[in-house]
């Protein structure tokens, strides 16, 4: 016989527990498709954010560089208004100001000119579920059809490719390729990243 008392506490775990399962967020699925193969076509992408967390953070600044033959043969590059305050944090590590974006176009008036610069192309992007996150984010929040992209993530090569260095942020692996680097700027990350793609890929040839 379950004693009255130990009765009323299972309950109340449970209750708990299914709180708990309710307060967690969906798990998003993955839109895109992970790849290692070698391309010479390609475009690195590279967003800069209001945060850390897509869907609740926003893009204040993209990034992307487009390789043929892993020679550069476009850029597209703007500020984004996130509509919502950027903190001195954020300001201090990319240097964008709120001023700076004030003017700037939103984010569903430049994503179409993005998706067209990308084309069907696959994306090389360093740490790249962070800025999947992010554009995906964009289908959610605004409505707007993002396509299934193919996406190679410099840092899970580099994991292959490079173990000396302490660990694999793309200021600790420019320093080490002694690559000028303007860190924390969407081209200028993008830049340095197809530098590190190309890098891997005559290591692993």
């Amino acid at each position: 016989m379950v004693n009255p008392r130990r009765e009323v506490e299972i309950l109340l775990e449970e209750k708990i527990r299914q709180q708990r399962k309710q307060a967690r967020p969906p798990k998003r699925p993955r839109r895109y498709k992970t790849s290692v193969r070698k391309a010479a076509n390609y475009v690195v992408l590279d967003f800069e954010t209001t945060g850390f967390r897509s869907g609740a953070d926003r893009i204040i600044q993209i990034g992307a560089v487009k390789y043929m033959n892993h020679e550069k043969v476009g850029t597209f590059e703007t500020l984004v208004n996130p509509k919502r305050h950027i903190s001195p944090r954020i300001t201090q590590l990319t240097g964008i100001t709120n001023e700076a974006v004030k003017y700037a176009p939103m984010i569903d008036n430049v994503i179409g000119e993005l998706i067209g610069f990308i084309g069907d192309l696959p994306i090389v992007a360093h740490n790249a579920s962070f800025d999947m996150g992010f554009l995906y984010a964009i289908e959610e929040v605004y409505g707007i059809p993002i396509p299934e992209y193919t996406v190679i993530d410099t840092i899970q090569l580099s994991q292959k490719v490079i173990t000396e260095t302490p660990d694999h942020k793309l200021t600790t692996l420019s320093r080490y390729l002694k690559l000028e680097h303007d860190a924390h700027d969407a081209v200028g990350d993008c830049l340095v990243t197809a530098k590190l793609y190309q890098h891997c890929l005559s290591v692993i040839s």
